[in-house]
């Protein structure tokens, strides 16, 4: 096992979206994360295959059943040797369970006990259901993001989900890890989305009251109210990117795609934005996205192809960088970032529920014959390829 967190171990109480994704961003960077399965495949979620659901690699499973009435005492077992915790139920679901906060961190005082929800553990909100698209909608991110004519666009679910639920856990985790090491103390972080991705808006909030962000969608420099910042269709159909925000790079630009001469308004006057940006349509439509890739990438225009999802590990630049990886037969991106010495590394294919519970178990500390009882009693699955 390599990565800069070798060492530390943690306990993932399987879930969907950003709790799986937080797990395998840590797991990615070294930590022995132990996935609690449940007894018996279940789609928790949109369905997909164990082999393709990516964001359980690097990772063991076992499967508990968290109802029997020995399921609790065997999570609490292995919380005793864990650093953190992390689960993403309702608030409250965890306590009737068994496996809330008080419980873990009576057996293990300096445990991170980490939750992921959406709408958090407190609030009006906070024991109703939800979704990406549900949390950042209260942020004022959704209402950003699309064209001045058309409604809100979802952005996949990587602005909630991942890059303000996951990262925010993860985050939190690592940084209540590191201050339990100093206090011997652990403590519980309380990750929602909707703050995490309310975070992610921080700098749109500053502009915003400064008066240099418009509260409409398509009237911004960052959301394509500007012609200089935008996609733009090529001559078959595909795509294209520019984001020439600097004025020596804007007016790099203008040269190389053959818009000069002195009718060319300022670049920083709202009121032309509209017109360049009819301007702009014609011109990227007189040439093919690969033309306009062979003539503008890799210069300071600010360019890029807008690549779809079976064509960017084949880019000359993400091939370079290893960016994608074949790994057991699927391409999928590699751990991130990258550390120059304690290099992280791609260890173990997706699990399957409960596929590694013997050795797993065994390895935290159970007995063979405690495992064996455990099994006959239902409490946990019998994987292991039985």
């Amino acid at each position: 096992m390599t990565g800069p967190l070798q060492g530390l171990r943690m306990i993932e109480i399987a879930g969907i979206g950003p709790g799986p994704f937080c797990a395998m961003l840590l797991a990615d960077l070294g930590a022995d994360v132990l996935r609690v399965d449940r007894p018996r495949e279940v789609s928790l979620g949109t369905p997909v295959a164990p082999k393709f659901d990516i964001t359980r690699r690097n990772r063991r499973s076992v499967a508990i059943d968290l109802t029997h009435s020995n399921g609790a005492e065997v999570v609490l077992r292995l919380v005793d040797q864990a650093d953190a915790l992390i689960e993403g139920f309702r608030p409250g679901v965890a306590e009737r369970l068994g496996i809330g906060p008080e419980p873990c961190l009576d057996r293990n005082p300096r445990l991170v006990y980490g939750r992921m929800t959406g709408w958090g553990q407190d609030g009006p909100l906070a024991g109703s259901a939800g979704h990406d698209a549900n949390y950042i909608a209260l942020t004022g991110a959704l209402n950003a993001i699309g064209h001045a004519d058309g409604p809100p666009v979802p952005p996949l679910n990587i602005v909630g989900d991942y890059g303000g639920g996951a990262l925010y856990l993860a985050l939190g985790v690592m940084a209540a890890v590191f201050e339990a090491g100093r206090s011997g103390h652990g403590q519980v972080v309380d990750a929602a989305m909707v703050d995490g991705a309310a975070s992610l808006m921080t700098p749109v909030y500053g502009r915003y009251a400064a008066g240099l962000w418009h509260d409409v969608r398509g009237r911004n420099v960052l959301d394509g109210g500007a012609h200089f910042y935008g996609v733009y269709e090529t001559r078959d159909a595909k795509y294209v990117t520019i984001a020439a925000i600097e004025p020596k790079f804007y007016a790099e630009l203008l040269e190389r795609i053959g818009l000069v001469g002195d009718d060319l308004p300022d670049q920083w006057d709202e009121a032309t934005w509209p017109n360049m940006r009819a301007r702009f349509e014609t011109v990227f439509k007189e040439h093919t996205r690969d033309e306009w890739q062979a003539l503008l990438e890799g210069t300071d225009a600010c360019f890029a192809p807008v690549l779809s999802l079976s064509e960017t590990a084949s880019h000359p630049h993400m091939a370079d960088r290893g960016t994608f990886v074949d790994f057991g037969g699927t391409v999928q991106p590699a751990p991130a970032p990258r550390f120059s010495r304690t290099v992280p590394n791609l260890r173990l294919p997706p699990a399957t529920s409960g596929e590694h519970t013997i050795e797993a178990l065994g390895d935290w500390g159970f007995k063979l014959s405690e495992i064996v009882k455990l099994q006959e009693s239902g409490a946990i699955g019998r994987r292991d390829d039985d």
